[in-house]
């Protein structure tokens, strides 16, 4: 099946030599794979780095609109049914395509997702152990997802749709990977789970360059509801709308009040006089964990391994940095010309 794979990058001469050279050792036939770049805005060598190679398309325009613009110029000259999607940071493992398109058999699948992993070794940071841990858990929910129905959005280091189910919005989206595969689902389709195709990254380097993506992911997830807003829909979408109150709308919208109403309520109930044993020992708990959590904080501030404190210290992190990401989106603050976080280099697969 002839597919066009679609690598958008914005000022990526760092590692772009080692992603084309990935890309073009994939192995599928040559004369059924289209690989197009699209380098808009890119103010350093990156457009003159994929010129050197003949095989690949390249799509550059001097201004920067954001990276969903970039994919939309790029979707109006593909002419294969398959698209793949991929970021310029991420190394794709040999046989990727090949297992990929393998669900098209399936006129049912309208897309499917690829695992993210990432690249852990000994100088990664404590951040980037959470960001690993967290991305094996994010694996095992795509495939209880895909499992049950669907997957209930794609990364957008490795994903792909029919090109006919494509749908184009304006391009303040943030959050593409996410709307365009959720789309998919909306047109009755349903996104399957590929583990045997996986896009390698290496960790984010600190703290701050973690809360800076996070917060932006999290702009974005409260933006992309004005356009998925059907999944809410039990009556039209059931297993969808299941799937995606119960995985995302109630994490994104209830769960970080709901650790502070918790908390709040609880102090409350035992300051009033209501001693009893279980509110008692909520509060002992719940007291207990956010010294854990503060704990886990002072270590990663100070440069040292938090050790198993990741673990709770990143849920509570998370929570915040969805709490940060709603007021940028109230206040619109958050753009689609966001400074990209710095990641270990180089890319390990």
């Amino acid at each position: 099946m002839p597919v066009t794979i679609i690598i958008t990058a914005y000022n990526e001469e760092k590692v772009l030599k080692e992603k084309i050279e990935n890309t073009l050792t994939l192995d599928y036939p040559p004369d059924k794979l289209t690989i197009l770049f699209v380098t808009d805005g890119s103010a350093d060598n990156s457009e003159k780095i994929i010129s050197g190679y003949s095989s690949i398309k390249l799509l550059h325009q001097p201004e920067r609109q954001g990276k969903y613009a970039a994919i939309k110029r790029a979707m109006k000259i593909v002419g294969t049914p398959i698209v793949i999607f991929s970021d310029a940071n991420s190394i794709l493992n040999s046989k990727c395509i090949k297992n990929i398109v393998s669900h098209y058999s399936d006129k049912k699948v309208g897309g499917v997702a690829g695992e993210k992993k990432i690249m852990i070794d000994q100088n990664a940071s404590s951040v980037g152990l959470a960001e690993g841990i967290y991305w094996q858990y994010e694996s095992v929910m795509k495939k209880l997802d895909a499992d049950f129905y669907t997957v209930v959005g794609a990364a957008g280091e490795l994903f792909s749709i029919r090109t006919a189910l494509f749908k184009e919005f304006d391009n303040d989206l943030i959050l593409d990977d996410f709307v365009i595969s959720m789309q998919v689902c909306l047109q009755g389709y349903k996104i399957d789970y590929e583990p045997g195709a996986y896009a390698s990254e290496s960790p984010t380097i600190s703290l701050f360059e973690e809360e800076k993506r996070k917060v932006r992911i999290s702009a974005g997830a409260f933006q992309s509801f004005r356009y998925i807003k059907g999944c809410m829909n039990i009556f039209k979408y059931p297993k969808l709308s299941f799937q995606f109150i119960s995985r995302r709308f109630l994490r994104w919208f209830f769960c970080p009040w709901m650790l502070v109403f918790l908390l709040i309520t609880n102090i409350i109930i035992v300051s009033e006089g209501m001693h009893g044993f279980f509110y008692n020992w909520i509060l002992y708990a719940q007291i207990i964990s956010y010294l854990i959590v503060l704990s886990g904080w002072i270590y990663i501030r100070n440069g040292k391994n938090a050790g198993l404190l990741i673990v709770p210290f990143y849920f509570v992190f998370m929570n915040y940095c969805l709490v940060r990401g709603f007021f940028n989106f109230l206040s619109g603050k958050q753009t689609v010309l966001w400074e990209k976080s710095k990641r270990h280099l180089p890319i390990q697969n």
